[in-house]
């Protein structure tokens, strides 16, 4: 659930405060473009208990993924990977606002290139306990780009899915993990990008009515295991009237998860 306060002018357009989580999450965002939403909930209610961690957010927006697990993890540090400088900037103002500065940074980067700017960011080989992944869900030429510049980010991707993987694989800590929210219709390039490297897969398809086709796939594996692969439950958001479930309204309020 989503409560929204007064907004002010910068670099970015207009930014307004919205409250997710039930209010405890205060986000400062964009009033145009792409917004955090149920996306981000649910992937970060898919994050298990990881201790101090540390927990990166690849693709991390204004912050939402990691702030949100930090809140429900108190000795988790976090370090929040976005490209785009002013996004970033606005994720490390809201890691203040939710008193989180001390354990959750946000470092400026391009996940999938060679150019050194995570290991500057100090993520080196073997670093990261887990890896929250909400990646632009489309690849150039797929679909028709965004006017507006932070939407035609989140939604287009200048690295292939594949690209990604590579980085997690290279920054995981031996069995540490990933998850990974995509359209449904991604789980084929998402199940190759995994076979190099990673076992004990579980996938979860999200729909947004019962008799509908999945809509999104929540996907979780981790590095070295040879554990099979799980189908788990469906997670259905929706009831027959269209409104959230009673679960999906925990999961929207922070007050359950799908770890």
């Amino acid at each position: 659930m989503t409560e929204s306060s007064a907004a002010e002018p910068v670099a970015l357009g207009e930014i307004a405060e919205d409250r997710l989580l039930g209010g405890r999450l205060r986000l400062l965002q964009p009033v145009k473009g792409h917004r955090a939403g149920s996306d981000a909930i649910l992937l970060a209610a898919a994050i298990p208990e990881l201790g101090e961690g540390p927990l990166a957010d690849f693709g991390a927006g204004v912050g939402t993924v990691g702030l949100s697990v930090a809140l429900r993890q108190p000795a988790l540090d976090v370090v929040l990977v976005e490209r785009d400088p002013e996004l970033a900037a606005l994720a490390a103002r809201n890691a203040g606002l939710n008193g989180l500065d001390g354990r959750a940074r946000a470092v400026v980067g391009t996940i999938g290139e060679r150019n050194g700017d995570l290991a500057r960011a100090g993520l080196s080989a073997a670093s990261v306990a887990w890896v929250a992944m909400n990646p632009p869900f489309f690849e150039s030429g797929e679909v028709r780009a965004s006017p507006v510049a932070n939407r035609r980010v989140a939604h287009v991707a200048g690295q292939s899915l594949g690209d990604w993987l590579k980085t997690v694989r290279h920054l995981l800590k031996p069995g540490g993990g990933v998850s990974i929210i995509h359209r449904a219709e991604a789980l084929a390039a998402i199940l190759t990008g995994l076979e190099t490297g990673f076992g004990a897969v579980e996938i979860r398809p999200v729909h947004s009515q019962a008799e509908r086709a999945a809509i999104r796939v929540i996907v979780s594996a981790r590095l070295g295991s040879k554990k099979p692969a799980a189908l788990l439950p469906a997670l259905v958001l929706n009831g027959a009237d269209g409104r959230f479930t009673a679960f999906s309204e925990a999961l929207h309020r922070g007050e359950a998860l799908l770890a």
